[in-house]
């Protein structure tokens, strides 16, 4: 995100219409030594001094980013990422002392902004796909379900842009006003139905959703560019909960397939149609 002057913030409020249709193995990351998120820090304390609980200071989002790593994420480009954005700013007031815990909180509406560890893991394998490596970068990134507008700055860390969808009005109001105060400047908003995707705005190298459900809408698949990677939750088929989904769009002499690959278990709320 800009640390000068304030651009002026692109976020039209639209609505989305509609279009249609798995990942590879390891995830390439960057093992550094610690001395740079150290650096980063150090960079960002002096450009704001900590005021009120210390929660704008850099240091305890470095504090954050050491204990994710001490757990396993390892991409230094994501933890960079989750260093840079103020958690504390896109939770209720009250829970602000637990902003930097590795934990889900409530935002309101029955929904919740994810653990940081969550959202670094799911941006991680993102950075795994073949146009993210190819390009050192996430691209151009559909958001599905913006949520507080957390992962969105995060993502904009990583990304060309972000394009952010939410069905729900009152949060897709308050992600405006989150994101308005960190100054993102590359993220668009969009107020529709997720299990659209937003057509006019594709293709996309990046898809990732906060919702899961029982399939993987087409019109995802549909917009995602040759190349690209999606990352989703989606229940499974046992009925045993989520997993997380990674879907790779490969195109080899002229003949498009996706490429499924399930990883790990999670728990997000589900993928619903609609706007309210």
């Amino acid at each position: 995100m800009s640390e000068g002057r304030a651009k002026r913030f692109p976020l039209p409020l639209n609505k989305v219409s509609q279009s249609t249709a798995g990942a590879t193995g390891p995830v390439r990351t960057v093992l550094r030594p610690q001395l740079h998120l150290q650096q980063a820090a150090d960079h960002a304390a002096r450009l704001s001094a900590p005021t009120g609980l210390g929660l704008d200071s850099a240091g305890v989002r470095l504090r954050m980013v050491q204990r994710l790593q001490q757990e396993g994420l390892r991409d230094e480009r994501v933890l960079q990422a989750l260093s840079a954005v103020q958690r504390h700013l896109f939770v209720d007031t009250a829970l602000a002392t637990q902003a930097y815990e590795d934990t889900s909180l409530p935002i309101g509406h029955g929904q919740t902004i994810s653990k940081p560890s969550v959202v670094g893991r799911m941006i991680a394998l993102l950075l795994g796909g073949a146009q993210a490596q190819a390009g050192g970068q996430l691209g151009k990134v559909l958001e599905i379900g913006t949520g507080c507008g957390y992962q969105a700055a995060v993502l904009a860390q990583l990304a060309r842009e972000v394009v952010s969808i939410e069905r729900l009005r009152p949060l897709h109001d308050k992600a405006r006003e989150n994101l308005a105060a960190t100054r993102a400047h590359k993220i668009r908003l969009i107020y529709g139905d997720g299990r659209l995707g937003h057509r006019p705005g594709a293709p996309y190298d990046s898809i990732i959703a906060a919702a899961g459900g029982d399939d993987l809408p087409p019109e995802w698949l549909a917009q995602l560019a040759p190349g690209g990677r999606l990352i989703a939750p989606m229940s499974q088929a046992t009925g045993q909960g989520q997993v997380l989904v990674v879907v790779d769009h490969v195109l080899e002499r002229g003949v498009t397939r996706f490429v499924r690959n399930a990883y790990e278990a999670v728990h997000f709320v589900p993928l619903k149609s609609g706007v309210m």
